[in-house]
C-alpha cells in the first residue's frame, strides 16, 4: 500500500513539475531558427552573329488573263495558256514540285446602261485569271527563265525574288558564334560587378534575314535570245541567342 502511494506521489510531482516548466519557462527569450529563401542572382545577355550568304533560289510569278462574253470560252483560253507556260517551265528544267498554282479568279463585270434616262446595270464580260509560282534553283538562269515565261504567253511576270534556300539551314552555323558572343559579354559584365558566371538557366533563339527583291514586269522586246540580265545578290542573315546566366 505504501509503495502504491509513493508511486502515485511521484507521478503527481512529475506532472506538476512539467506543467510548471511549461508555464514559467521564458519561451519569448528564445530565438528560433528561420529558413530564408534568397533570390537567385541572374544576368541576361544577348549574343549575335551575322553573315552574308549568296542567294540560291529565285521565285517568279507568271499569270495570264482573258476577257470574253462567254465564261467557258474565257476559262478555256486561260487554261490553255497556263498549261503552255507550265510545260515551258518544265522543259526549261524546273521540277514539277517547284511549280504551284498561286491564284485563280473568275469574275463577271457589270455594265452600266441607260433606259429612258434611268441608269441600270446588266451582266457584262467575264474576266478569268490564273497565276503560277515558279521556283528556280539555278539563279544564274533567272533572266533566261523570265524570257521563256514571256515567250509562252505570260501577261504578268513578277520576279525574280531572290532568296536563300531554307532547306539548307544557312543560319545553323551562326548558333555557336552567337552563344560564344553571349558568353564573352556575360563574363565581362559579371567581372565588372564582382561576380563570376555560373550555369546557363535558359536560352532563347532569334533569327532574321534580309535580302533583295527585284520586281520584273513583261516588257516589249523581251525574248531577244539572251534573256534579261539579273543579279542574284546576297542575303544577310543574323542569329541572336539570349541567355540567362546564374551569378555566383
Amino acid at each position: 500500500m505504501m509503495k502504491d502511494f509513493a508511486k502515485l506521489a511521484w507521478i503527481v510531482f512529475g506532472v506538476g513539475f512539467f506543467a510548471a516548466v511549461i508555464f514559467f519557462f521564458p519561451w519569448k527569450s528564445i530565438t528560433w531558427g528561420r529558413i530564408v529563401m534568397e533570390p537567385v542572382r541572374t544576368l541576361t545577355v544577348t549574343g549575335t552573329a551575322e553573315s552574308k550568304e549568296k542567294n540560291q533560289i529565285a521565285k517568279f510569278s507568271a499569270g495570264v488573263n482573258a476577257t470574253n462574253d462567254n465564261r467557258e470560252t474565257a476559262i478555256k483560253e486561260v487554261n490553255s495558256k497556263i498549261a503552255a507556260i507550265t510545260q515551258a517551265a518544265k522543259d526549261f528544267g524546273i521540277d514539277p514540285s517547284d511549280i504551284i498554282t498561286q491564284s485563280m479568279s473568275v469574275n463577271q463585270y457589270s455594265e452600266t446602261y441607260y433606259d429612258n434616262g434611268v441608269s441600270k446595270q446588266r451582266p457584262g464580260q467575264w474576266n478569268v485569271g490564273n497565276t503560277i509560282e515558279v521556283t528556280l534553283r539555278d539563279v544564274n538562269r533567272a533572266g533566261a527563265l523570265a524570257d521563256i515565261l514571256s515567250k509562252n504567253g505570260a501577261t504578268n511576270i513578277y520576279g525574280p525574288n531572290f532568296q536563300l534556300d531554307t532547306s539548307k539551314k544557312a543560319a545553323d552555323k551562326l548558333t555557336e558564334e552567337a552563344l560564344k558572343d553571349a558568353r564573352t559579354k556575360a563574363e565581362v559584365m559579371a567581372k565588372a560587378t564582382g561576380a563570376t558566371l555560373g550555369k546557363a538557366i535558359s536560352v532563347t533563339e532569334g533569327y532574321q534575314s534580309s535580302g533583295l527583291y527585284y520586281p520584273m514586269a513583261k516588257m516589249d522586246g523581251i525574248g531577244g535570245g539572251g534573256g534579261m540580265p539579273a543579279e542574284s545578290g546576297t542575303t544577310t542573315i543574323s542569329k541572336s541567342m539570349t541567355v540567362v546566366w546564374e551569378l555566383q
